[in-house]
């Protein structure tokens, strides 16, 4: 099965140098197709559509005795820390960037995802007790910094004021998640891909209705369903499975400076791909924003927090 084949042995450092940029870029274009296809695709329903395909390409992987003995040996207390983990993660998380990315352009919500590691440095001294280290609080206020500097001046529209509200709440949801899943993990009660699986159909399936009863499923055409099964099965199921395997041999440093080259690819794609225009102080804030978002997720060999 899958995690028998993937090792430590099975990549050089190289390759999981250069598969994770591929990873990364896969998740940048996931931008422009959700872009493309939020013109005929409620957000809620599209991105239902999206978790519960990538849902179902992960479930056969699950399906062998070891896996279904680890779920049927899951007490109440995991139940609900995993199903919680879903509706952060995949429902709110995943549902506001949607929605966001119906009312903002892709830079401005890559931006505010960002936002996520600052939250969680915070969260975690109280939740975790892990303190953040001098050069993580230096990256706090450098990304801060960064922010005030895109978004100067100041002149927000009632559909973009909205878009950036609805994007801090997906920010707060992600970074709770990101919290209950380092917890989860650090646990090491369950496989990384037992709890990807089960919080990834709790949270889908739920946002799926929740799109459907709401905003309906509209007439979709046949390039948008050819888009939304790329977005599923190549930039979530294969795209996942391939970020952790570069894991085994990335260091966190390593993996947080490449996960943050998202940012510029995002808009170098929606510059080629959709016209967004970024102007000379946007491009500086987001340089800014980037290399803080980079110093708060760097842990020295003696710290205590990671992403």
């Amino acid at each position: 099965m899958l995690e028998k084949k993937i090792t430590t042995s099975s990549i050089s450092r190289t390759s999981a140098i250069f598969l994770a940029l591929l990873v990364t870029f896969l998740w940048s274009t996931s931008f422009i197709i959700i872009k493309w296809g939020l013109i005929d695709i409620p957000p809620l329903t599209y991105a239902g559509l999206r978790y519960t395909l990538a849902f179902i390409c992960l479930v056969p992987f699950i399906l062998t005795k070891n896996k279904i003995a680890e779920i049927k040996s899951i007490n109440n207390k995991g139940w609900i820390k995993l199903i919680l983990l879903g509706l952060l993660f995949y429902s709110v998380t995943q549902g506001t960037q949607f929605i966001g990315l119906s009312l903002l352009p892709s830079v401005t919500v890559s931006l505010i995802l960002n936002f996520t590691p600052i939250i969680v440095a915070a969260m975690g001294i109280f939740i975790l007790a892990e303190r953040p280290s001098v050069l993580q609080w230096c990256g706090s206020f450098l990304f801060i910094a960064g922010i005030l500097t895109y978004f100067y001046p100041v002149d927000f529209l009632e559909s973009r004021l909205l878009g950036i509200l609805v994007m801090m709440i997906g920010v707060a949801a992600n970074s709770a998640s990101s919290i209950l899943g380092r917890s989860i993990n650090r646990s090491g009660k369950f496989s990384p891909l037992v709890v990807t699986v089960i919080s990834m159909g709790i949270g889908s399936i739920l946002i799926l209705i929740t799109g459907l009863t709401f905003q309906g499923l509209p007439a979709i055409s046949l390039t948008n369903i050819l888009l939304l099964i790329w977005l599923s099965v190549i930039n979530t199921a294969f795209a996942f499975t391939l970020w952790n395997l570069t894991l085994q041999k990335l260091t966190a440093m390593e993996s947080s400076i490449i996960n943050g080259t998202m940012l510029i690819q995002i808009a170098f794609l929606a510059w080629i791909f959709l016209k967004e225009q970024i102007t000379l102080h946007e491009a500086a804030g987001m340089i800014i924003a980037a290399a803080g978002a980079l110093f708060v997720q760097l842990k020295k060999k003696t710290g205590v927090y990671t992403k």
